[in-house]
């Protein structure tokens, strides 16, 4: 990494935990300490400072953050707690965890690097006070852009000449958030109070940062927020309002040097027919959809503070295929939320067997602190939710691991993100119905020389549950390929 200042004492490693929106955080904290003075650093071993990139959404995940910040303790460098953790718990968290020299909220962030030169040198930084962050703009959201220019918003850090962020790795993918915060009030989760109300990205914002992610080795584009459906809804109509999305995708398509541009966390509810069109259709745009789904009982949806059904959302996933049949569609659910019964269970069960998805993550229902869900009645035994956990994952593992044979004699675009130097080394990548890390991926037989970051037209030839094993077909882009 560059530095503007490599002098003793100015070293900072960044640790990131969670999601692919801490991870752009991340690359944003980078591109502010190196303009800052302060050198960048791949290991914390020999850096003057730490600073870990906590995620706060779940206990099991919280739990490593913790353990991430006292083995960052161990190398003797200072550590400096950031992220949602530390937004969500504050001078809590520092009291508890005296092994972090500091804890920093989002309001730090503009001035992390001065805030660093400060913990280097032995001073006292003040932990942050956490606060409710809805509160600090409109209720409205057409009166937010004008506001939200005074409200720290990780991500949000405006373009001109020079776009404030760092890569922290060579990845052919890169993730590019479009917005922040969120408007919706599931009662089982606590994000809208530590991230903050909805918050669109100016769209040439997004797209000047496209252009510089490309020149900085990226061909595929993850688009992250914590609800892409409500994309520009704040935004006014002379930029799209409600369909500002739809009018943003083949922008960012046809960026020179992408190749695939990939929209994540989409709210089912909100999924609007012309939404589902541009995705599927667009060149360029991976005909690929992360629905929120959650659960499909109507009662438990209720309860979460959510709409659908399992026929709703059966309908949904057939509008997609109409459009596109091979287009991937990933979901997560919880199960065990307070007072689901067994029919609810099977109500979930007839939707997955229905759907039959390229990808499900599974979790078990845990009390978050502050949420509605908190306080319901009805809260089952723990054994109950793991059996629940293991019966629906054990559907889930058969159900997608079908979905992947069907794909056997299909053709599929590469991105190759996996390649040696050796025509023997194993080379791997991901379709356009895989997204990175939660999904499978694609193992290319005979692939030969190929780079990192270069996209292969290639056919299934077989399958290795969620993975796909696959052969090189010609270029890729053809007319059979997927987008």
């Amino acid at each position: 990494m560059s530095s503007a200042d490599s002098s003793p004492g100015r070293r900072v490693s960044l640790l990131t935990l969670g999601c692919s929106r801490n991870e752009v955080d991340s690359e944003e904290l980078a591109g502010r300490l190196a303009a800052g003075g302060w050198e960048l650093a791949g290991d914390p071993e020999g850096s003057d400072v730490v600073v870990v990139n906590t995620c706060g959404f779940v206990e099991s995940a919280k739990k490593d953050s913790v353990d991430t910040l006292l083995a960052a303790s161990d190398t003797g460098a200072k550590v400096v707690a950031v992220g949602c953790m530390a937004e969500r718990y504050g001078e809590q968290l520092a009291e508890s965890l005296p092994e972090a020299d500091a804890v920093l909220g989002f309001d730090h962030y503009a001035n992390l690097a001065e805030r660093l030169d400060d913990v280097a040198a032995g001073k006292q930084v003040a932990s942050h006070t956490p606060a409710d962050r809805r509160k600090l703009l409109p209720i409205s959201p057409v009166e937010r852009p004008a506001a939200a220019e005074d409200v720290a918003v990780p991500g949000h850090t405006g373009w001109g000449p020079r776009v404030l962020r760092s890569r922290l790795d060579d990845a052919p993918v890169a993730s590019l958030k479009i917005a922040s915060g969120c408007d919706r009030r599931c009662s089982f989760c606590a994000i809208p109070s530590f991230r903050g109300s909805f918050v669109s990205r100016h769209p040439d914002e997004i797209v000047a940062e496209a252009a510089w992610l490309a020149t900085q080795g990226a061909r595929e584009l993850f688009l992250v927020s914590e609800n892409s459906t409500s994309y520009g809804k704040d935004l006014g109509r002379e930029l799209g309002g409600t369909r500002a999305l739809e009018a943003l995708l083949p922008r960012l398509a046809g960026v020179e040097g992408i190749e695939r541009v990939r929209v994540s966390y989409l709210q089912p509810a909100e999924t609007r027919p012309d939404l589902v069109r541009a995705i599927a259709t667009t060149p360029g745009v991976a005909d690929y959809f992360d629905l929120s789904f959650q659960h499909s009982s109507e009662s438990v949806l209720r309860r979460m503070r959510r709409f659908g059904s399992t026929d709703s959302f059966l309908a949904l996933v057939d509008q997609i295929r109409e459009y596109a049949p091979e287009a991937g569609i990933r979901t997560n659910v919880i199960v065990g939320f307070p007072g689901e019964t067994e029919d609810d269970v099977a109500e979930l069960e007839r939707f997955l067997t229905g759907a039959r998805l390229d990808a499900v993550g599974v979790f078990g229902y845990s009390d978050e602190d502050g949420t509605e869900a908190e306080g319901y009645d009805g809260k089952l035994d723990e054994d109950v939710i793991a059996e629940r956990v293991a019966r629906i994952s054990a559907l889930v593992e058969e159900l997608t691991a079908q979905r992947a044979e069907d794909r056997i004699g299909t053709v599929v675009d590469v991105l190759v993100e996996q390649s040696g130097d050796d025509s023997e080394d194993e080379v791997t990548g991901r379709a356009a119905h895989q997204a990175p890390e939660v999904d499978g991926e694609c193992v290319v037989l005979g692939a030969g020389s190929v780079e990192r970051g270069e996209l292969i037209r290639c056919e299934v030839v077989d399958t290795a549950g969620v993975d796909l094993i696959v052969r090189p077909a010609g270029p890729a882009g053809g007319e059979d390929a997927a987008p």
